[in-house]
Order: C-alpha cells, then structure tokens, then sequence
C-alpha cells in the first residue's frame, strides 16, 4: 500500500471524494490518547458482549428438547419455537468458542447448553440418516419442516460439530465435522446431485461469492492448531481463495455478487448484484488466510478491493450505514429491503476494519471502524432490553423490533464483539509500557467513551 490508503469521505449529497491519507507510524503520534480510545472502546465491547449473552443465555435454551429458540421478541419472549438449523449451529459454535477463548465465560452451563444443543442437532439435523443433507428448518422436538438445496445448513453444522470437539474432546463431534466436510467438497467440486438442486436448460451457472466465502471459513476453522488437516486443507484454502478473488470485476472496480463459473461477468440483474456486507465478510475471510499464508501482496489487494472498495460504494453518504444491496451500475436493485441497514454488515465492517489495521498498522483502517462502529452502536444497540436490533430503514430507524428470527441468532453480534475485544486487547499489548509521570506533574484525565 505505497503512496497511501486512498479512503472514501462522504459529502452531503450523493456523492463523496476519494481522499489519499499518507501511511503513518502503526501507532499515532499522541500514544497516550491512541492507548486511551483503544482501551474505552475494548472495555466498551467486552461489556457489550456480556450484555448480549446474558440476552441468549436467558431467553433462548430449549430445556425440554434441546438446542435453542431464535424466534425471539424485543424482550426475549418466544414468538415461534421453529428451530433453524443454521442458528442452532451457530449458537453451538458461538458458545464453544467463547468458552474456549475467554475465561470469564468458561461456565459449566455455557459448555452444558452447547453440548445440548450440539445433541439435539446429531439427533435431528439430517432429514434421512446415514444421508448427510441437513434440514433448514425443525420443529421444537426435532422433525424436519423444510430443506434448502444449498450447503450452508450442513456448513454451520461442521463448525458446531468441530468447535465441541474442541472444548469436550469427545472424538465423535471431531468425525461427525470431518465426514461432513468432506460431503461438503464433494457437493461443491465433484457432485452437486445431493443438494437437491435440478439443472434447469434456461438456469445460468453461476457461481455466488457465499459458496467459496464458507468453505474457506471451514477451511480456517477445522485446520486452526491441527497441522494434519490444515495440510489436507491447503489446496481447498488455495482453490476458494482464488474463487472468491474472481469476484471482483470491471477492472478491480466493483465486487458482484454472482459470476460466471469460469470467473466473468453474469448480465441483468443476477450479474449487477452487489451485496457490500458480504464482499467486507469476504475481505476478512480473505484477509485471514493470507495472513496464515504470509502473503503481503495478497493482503493488501485484499484490503484495497474487498475492505475500502464495498465501504466507498456501499456506505450511505446521507444517513449512514451500509446499504443492504446495490446495483452496481447504479440502477434500482430489485430487492425490497435494498436500502435497509442490517445488523449484520456492520458487524462484518467492524471486524474486516479492525483486522486490517491490526496487520497493516495504517490508521485510515483504525478510523473507518471507529466510524461503523460509532454508528452501529449508536443505532442498533437496544439499551432497554438488551441484544441488538436487527433491521433499520434508510435513515436508521427500527423496523423490526425482534430481537431472532429464520435469519438473527446467537452468532453475528458476539462473533464481532468476541472478535474486536481480542483484537482490542492484541493492539493495547503492543504499545509501549506507560511512562511514569514526571515529577509534580499529573496525567490528564481521559475523556469517557461509551456513555449513552
């Protein structure tokens, strides 16, 4: 990234102006005022963590049958006992992995409720055992209600099943991930039959960002601290790496949804579809596995097309916030909710923008997730009922006061804030240990963050 970052400020209308901001030193000029905003903001998401899972912890177990209700209210009430396996499969993952990671939430009932929710889902997740296709939607007891012809089911399904594994120990989750894992390859590069999906003659082959996006995330989840898979997953990681990259088009100008299998544009609107929240998950994903990798010009091509790029077009210069999806010659997208801000890109905006400045140290990054994350706070934190809304219009205001549902679990919002307050504190162990003071002097008071 030499000669600067260029960065998108939006102006008061419809457009904005691409400004070039000069690399700095990793850690501003003013180290006292840099240490105080990261500490206010570590201490401002730990919090908020704790916050949102006390929501989950209170509202959501199912202690009759196992796994999790989603279909929550603003306050927690259950308004439908449908159970979607994507989110039981999240909330599984997320519980593991934040009682393997932070101490203060290795509690017996975290690691009880994900082991049952992990039971529940070996139980009843697969619409027809030994067969490994997963239902998208169960009711209460288990018995399946609808199946998706695509992948994710089973892919959120191997996270929970590899993320027990690794808090328990138990050998069967580890095989039950591992067996699913492979089926996943074998549906996604050898035979896409299982899915379910007919080959319609009018049907364009396309091939959407989310696919390659999911296998690499597996790709980084089954191979972390295990050498063996992580070696067998190498050209997997390689070959979704160099899928995802296909994605961006029109000379490094724009990242589209869906292209073609061979990697070229799509027409219409299935070609023209942008979704900026998913291009920004994508650049972390990306970000990640080129760090594993040691590969600094992928790292920074990553930042250039997959983190600012979808932040200068998809960041709404008038109200703020990611818009949900874009065209992108600018046309009228054709989805209802196009100019709605969800919960979730914002979480993946905080995470790509933080993860970038922990690897490249340049302080635009540091900025934009000050910048998303003011607003996200600001916007969908719920400080009544605790949780996070999930569904704003254009101009920020709450549509859907639910706080679950098919889509919003237990997985985005702590994800983020598990994230960030890792990361957080990796960046406050890196400054320089504090000078004393010098004698007859006092240090300045910091300013408080997070009030509301």
């Amino acid at each position: 990234m030499s000669g600067g970052l260029r960065v998108w400020q939006a102006s008061g209308g419809a457009g904005g102006r691409e400004v070039v901001v000069l690399e700095g030193p990793r850690f501003g000029g003013d180290m006292e005022k840099e240490r105080e905003t990261l500490q206010a903001w570590k201490e401002r998401v730990g919090q908020e963590l704790d916050r949102v899972m006390a929501f989950w912890m209170d509202h959501s177990h199912d202690q009759e049958h196992g796994g999790f209700f989603t279909c929550l209210g603003r306050d927690g009430k259950v308004y439908d006992d449908l159970k979607y396996v994507w989110l039981q499969g999240r909330q599984v993952w997320m519980y593991c992995h934040l009682y393997r990671k932070f101490e203060r939430f290795r509690r017996p009932e975290l690691l009880d409720s994900a082991k049952a929710g992990g039971e529940f889902l070996l139980r009843s997740a697969r619409v027809a055992p030994p067969g490994k296709k997963c239902a998208f939607v169960l009711t209460r007891d288990g018995r399946p209600v609808k199946v998706q012809r695509t992948i994710f089911s089973e892919c959120f399904y191997t996270m929970a099943m590899n993320e027990l594994w690794r808090v328990t120990g138990e050998a069967h989750y580890q095989i039950e991930a591992v067996e699913m894992m492979d089926q996943i390859v074998h549906w996604v590069r050898e035979d896409p039959s299982g899915l379910g999906r007919p080959q319609l003659p009018g049907a364009p082959a396309s091939d959407p960002m989310a696919v390659p996006m999911m296998l690499l995330n597996l790709v980084e989840q089954l191979g972390e601290s295990d050498e063996e898979l992580a070696g067998n997953y190498a050209e997997l990681g390689d070959w979704c790496a160099q899928r995802i990259l296909q994605h961006v088009q029109r000379d490094g100008q724009a990242v589209l949804e869906n292209v073609s299998e061979d990697g070229e544009e799509l027409p219409g609107c299935l070609g023209r579809h942008q979704n900026p929240g998913h291009a920004l998950e994508a650049g972390w994903f990306l970000l990640r596995h080129a760090i594993r990798k040691g590969d600094p010009e992928l790292r920074a091509h990553v930042v250039d097309k997959f983190l600012l790029l979808p932040f200068r077009s998809g960041w709404d210069p008038d109200h703020g916030g990611l818009f949900y999806f874009q065209d992108a010659d600018g046309l009228c997208p054709t989805q209802l909710e196009w100019a709605m801000k969800l919960w979730w890109p914002h979480c993946e905006a905080m995470i790509a923008f933080l993860m970038g400045y922990s690897d490249s140290g340049d302080p635009a990054l540091l900025q934009l997730f000050y910048q998303v994350a003011e607003y996200t706070f600001r916007q969908f934190r719920d400080p009544e009922y605790g949780e996070w809304f999930g569904y704003l219009n254009r101009e920020g205001r709450v549509v859907l006061t639910i706080k679950g549902g098919p889509f919003k679990g237990c997985f985005h919002v702590p994800r983020c804030l598990a994230m960030c307050e890792e990361m957080l504190g990796a960046l406050l162990s890196r400054l320089p240990p504090v000078r004393a003071p010098r004698a007859g002097s006092l240090p300045a008071a910091p300013a408080p963050r997070g009030t509301e």
